[in-house]
């Protein structure tokens, strides 16, 4: 098995997985373009200090199919990059370049480690089909490793797991998923963006994969928009009102469940995303500033938002109660009878939300309890980088308004799909509790 080395930032770790074989070692320079595999060709430019790979003869159909084992923990992050929240969508990018030859691992080792994931089933990809496109993959793990400031020689097992087993799986789902979308189009006609809506409860990294989406189709020249429910939330003076039309109601005192939203903002924001077609065509995105009024949150100014310019290639709506379907009143009474009211206002959220949504990822959790400890890692985050944020206990009582949701609506949305879905178009995937995706049993 061939070993590569190289004076450059290579695209994988030695100290993830490298098999070394003396008697097949190949040497690199910096300018150099040699052979791997016979085939493949990496190609490095030392004026913008990476590589692309050049592999349109690549063909990987006779690898051997012994795979290594996915690592886990929830810690994948190692160099300094949070997450959480809007706040770091903009934060700088940087890689950490060696100055002197490292060993790294082979393309064939990649092949089998993205063939033992446990997503490639369900977005329907063969192993011969990975082999066709192991360039995609090379290249969309060296751009998430700028993205997430992670040192490509030293990759750890649960950051090559995050990469390879669901970041660049569920992206290239995506891509599918838009060239479904439009094919159906006739030429010169205008295509709308495909919303992709993303469920998933509080705190389990629907945010960073959707910031990790988002990235990879900037770099791919793609325009794209991420658009969250937290975003449509009432703004502050809108919460006071409904806690005080809602006294006794607890589910109601704090943002978070339906009718917490300004429905009509979001109608008219998700028609302006869909019509966003042209050339010169531009919009702002409104945000969310959870860390107002110590963590109770208010609907950021206006002047802070993000613009994008049209034509958009996709829409990325991501949201903890996407999907959810108003249930029999019995049934949200047995869960809370504070429920009751809640579930009447989730009426009038499919027309505000679900209907925008063609594609949908929901990302399943077996036990909801784990938000608790989701969020407050969540809180601890955004207080260490100098934002206020609640409090432990403000965070147990935060979490505790939604859990009846969650206990009331995902049963439904596990067994029938969001509201509105095509089972043609929803990939279901389900996490553990370090937030990575496993098989389903």
């Amino acid at each position: 098995m061939a070993t590569l080395n190289v004076f450059s930032q290579p695209w994988q770790s030695s100290s993830s997985f490298c098999s070394s074989n003396t008697n097949n070692n190949i040497s690199f320079a910096f300018h150099n373009h040699n052979h791997i595999s016979n085939n493949s060709k990496l190609n490095f430019f030392s004026n913008s200090r990476h590589f692309s790979l050049l592999s349109s003869q690549s063909k990987l159909s006779h690898f051997p199919t012994h795979f290594s084992k996915s690592g886990r923990g929830s810690s994948w992050l190692q160099n300094g990059f949070t997450g959480g929240g809007i706040e770091y969508r903009k934060r700088p990018l940087y890689s950490v370049f060696p100055t002197k030859p490292a060993q790294v691992s082979s393309v064939q080792d990649l092949f089998e480690f993205i063939c033992s994931g446990p997503l490639l089933d369900k977005i329907g990809l063969t192993q011969e089909e990975v082999a066709e496109s192991i360039d995609k993959w090379l290249l969309y793990g060296h751009y998430l490793c700028r993205l997430f400031q992670l040192n490509e020689l030293y990759l750890t097992e649960p950051q090559k797991a995050r990469l390879y087993h669901y970041y660049v799986p569920v992206f290239l789902w995506c891509e599918h998923q838009i060239a479904q979308h439009q094919s159906k189009f006739k030429d010169g006609e205008e295509i709308p963006p495909l919303v992709i809506g993303f469920s998933a409860p509080q705190g389990c990294g629907k945010t960073t994969l959707v910031f990790a989406l988002d990235y990879l189709f900037q770099k791919t020249s793609r325009k794209s928009a991420t658009i969250s429910i937290d975003d449509f939330y009432l703004t502050a003076e809108g919460q006071n009102k409904l806690r005080e039309d809602n006294p006794e109601n607890a589910l109601l005192e704090l943002r978070g469940n339906a009718g917490s939203h300004d429905l009509a903002f979001s109608v008219e924001t998700m028609t302006s995303l869909t019509k966003m077609t042209r050339e010169g065509m531009k919009m702002k995105l409104p945000r969310y500033d959870k860390s107002a009024f110590n963590g109770r949150g208010d609907r950021a100014d206006p002047s802070t938002w993000p613009e994008v310019e049209g034509p958009l290639t996709v829409v990325l709506f991501e949201g903890w109660m996407l999907g959810f379907k108003p249930v029999p009143v019995e049934a949200v009474k047995v869960v809370d009878p504070q429920l009751e009211t809640v579930n009447k206002n989730l009426e009038a959220y499919y027309d505000a939300w679900d209907k925008y949504i063609k594609s949908w990822i929901v990302i399943k959790i077996k036990d909801p309890s784990c938000v608790y400890q989701w969020r407050l890692q969540a809180e601890i985050a955004m207080r260490e980088a100098g934002k206020p944020g609640m409090s432990d206990d403000e965070v147990r009582d935060f979490v505790s308004r939604y859990l009846p949701a969650y206990k009331a609506y995902l049963p439904t949305l596990y067994s029938q799909g969001p509201n509105g879905s095509d089972p043609e178009h929803l990939l279901t995937i389900e996490i553990d509790e370090g937030r990575n995706p496993i098989l389903a049993v």
